[in-house]
């Protein structure tokens, strides 16, 4: 049985990454958790861009509407300060807000650092696109994705991707499957992909 395809767009928001001050974090972190999570072949659709909040609005519009990209990750000007304008600038674009995401992900960080509350990741749907604001840091990028662990490798909180493929299929986007030894992806047994017919051995 073939696997779907999947484009997901990646948008690195620092205006110091973006003037060349440094090199940017954000996107490389993303680019290799994804591909380590996810068994579809993915098609990625990079934009890093210096926190303005009508950048940030054209570039997720963009990759929504005209790259048609299944799952945007912003990674980047969460937080308080007045540079910070990526959630503000992701719920200008929204058909709906899905706030799950984010009540999640600060919930994991808070196991990390106290300062996870100081987060305003939020969540967006826009069309048939999936859009997530990610913390800025690689680290935590990774912990937000996959959860809270214990030593032994059991999942203590769950990471937010473990509902994203389900998300994406409800909004008419391709089937992913995940690579269960680093997310596993829940889906209700009725929405689970049956195996085609002719297939079997």
């Amino acid at each position: 049985m073939s696997v779907d395809a999947v484009k997901i767009g990646l948008v690195s928001v620092s205006d110091r990454a973006s003037a060349g001050v440094y090199q940017d974090q954000g996107i490389p972190s993303l680019k290799t958790w994804l591909q380590n999570a996810l068994l579809n072949p993915i098609e990625f659709v990079e934009v890093l861009i210096p926190d303005e909040r009508a950048e940030i609005e054209n570039a997720l519009k963009k990759l929504a509407d005209d790259d048609k990209c299944n799952l945007i990750c912003t990674t980047g000007g969460t937080g308080p300060a007045k540079r910070d304008v990526t959630p503000e600038a992701t719920l200008a674009v929204a058909d709906k807000e899905m706030p799950g995401f984010g009540e999640q992900m600060r919930q994991i960080s808070l196991h990390f650092v106290p300062t996870a509350i100081l987060s305003r990741q939020v969540a967006v749907i826009r069309g048939e696109s999936l859009i997530l604001n990610l913390p800025g840091q690689p680290k935590a990028i990774a912990e937000t994705l996959e959860g809270f662990k214990d030593k032994e490798g059991n999942s203590l909180v769950k990471g937010i991707f473990a509902a994203v493929p389900y998300c994406i299929d409800l909004i008419g986007g391709p089937y992913m499957e995940t690579n269960e030894t680093v997310i596993k992806a829940f889906r209700p047994k009725s929405a689970l992909r049956k195996p085609a017919e002719g297939n079997a051995p």
